[in-house]
């Protein structure tokens, strides 16, 4: 099993139940959009947040993204990590159809793209906190923007195609993108990248 420090907030139960399976971790569910009206709960989250911080691991469809956004406007103070799941079409076995955009939710997920995503977030599972951390040079938005990524007119293409190898949700924003750049690689690293994918272009 693997354990986090971090309190894990999630939409649903089966969301819960799925993570408790993975990781050993103080896990929070919103009740979807239920967050919104609940007080209570939102204390809760933003004691953890000032505590012992937070990572937010919600569905990577609209509703998912606008329970991100809420949270991330509620809780002033203390560390927010966002994970994400990357965008899988199916539908949960427990579901009769699959939800409106068609994509899995968290409990759909297979354990090992979870884990996957929690790494890419830069996120150390305490068993791993004896190794070595070396530091980096950070992917800035001037890298992105001279990779084509932002300010040119297919840059919304180019953007949704790097989503897409890196196993990453389409509706990622900007930011959100090089905030999870930044856990996956050095500027370096980005840059080797991007080459590569002009040469396979």
């Amino acid at each position: 099993m693997l354990k986090v420090e971090q309190a894990i907030v999630v939409e649903g139960k089966y969301d819960k139940i799925k993570l408790e399976s993975i990781i050993d971790a103080t896990i929070v569910v919103t009740n979807g959009y239920g967050i919104f009206k609940d007080r209570e709960k939102l204390e809760l989250i933003r004691f953890y947040a000032r505590k012992k911080g937070i990572i937010i691991l919600t569905d990577s469809d609209g509703a998912g993204f606008k329970i991100r956004g809420f949270l991330k406007g509620s809780v002033p103070e203390g560390s927010i990590k966002n994970v994400y799941i990357p965008d899988i079409f199916g539908k949960e076995k427990r579901k009769v159809k699959p939800s409106a955009e068609g994509k899995l939710g968290v409990e759909g997920i297979k354990k090992e793209l979870i884990v996957e995503a929690f790494r890419k977030a830069g996120i150390n599972f305490v068993s791993e906190e004896g190794a070595e951390k070396t530091e980096r040079n950070p992917v800035t938005r001037t890298d992105i923007y001279e990779a084509g990524l932002t300010g040119t007119p297919d840059s919304s293409e180019k953007r949704k195609k790097l989503l897409k190898k890196l196993g990453l949700p389409e509706r990622l924003s900007t930011s959100g993108m090089l905030e999870v750049l930044n856990t996956m690689m050095s500027a370096e690293e980005f840059y080797e990248m991007m080459n590569k994918e002009k040469e396979n272009s």
